[in-house]
């Protein structure tokens, strides 16, 4: 919600929320993570139940963090993966049947989450270290020849 009012809220049947999502995890799957977000899209704007609208927000945002990922673009990709792990914790908190009967396994997917989070936070510190123009990790001896 933004505002206090469902954002873009435009009515669909759940056969056709649920044919939404199983095209945007066809596309995700196919690493076509652009597409998997626009396939989403009428899901997650089909729908007022909240719980609803937070899992699919969540997958959303994970395949919009794919699309930063192929990019280069850890940044924007972490902040996804962060907006998606809020998204889902919600849906997962409003109604754990949702996400079982989309055949969506919650637990398992905060999990990847935090591990891909974990992984982009200490790449950020090896690229601050470089930055920073800290001592390289090869160190050449006193008696080494002049390199060229």
């Amino acid at each position: 919600m933004q505002g206090g009012r469902l954002k873009a809220y435009r009515p669909i049947s759940p056969d056709l929320r649920r044919a939404a999502l199983e095209a945007g995890l066809r596309a995700y799957e196919r690493g076509d993570y652009f597409e998997a977000h626009e396939l989403l899209e009428p899901a997650w704007m089909g729908t007022s139940v909240q719980s609803e609208r937070a899992l699919y927000q969540g997958l959303i945002k994970v395949a919009a963090g794919y699309v930063h990922a192929v990019r280069g673009n850890p940044i924007g990709f972490a902040r996804n993966l962060r907006g998606a792990r809020g998204y889902l914790e919600t849906s997962l908190q409003l109604d754990p049947e949702i996400a079982a009967e989309a055949g969506i396994d919650i637990p398992n997917l905060l999990a990847g989450i935090e591990a891909r989070l974990t992984a982009v936070a200490a790449i950020a510190i090896v690229a601050d270290e470089l930055a920073a123009g800290r001592r390289p990790l090869i160190e050449l001896l006193p008696a080494a020849p002049p390199v060229r």
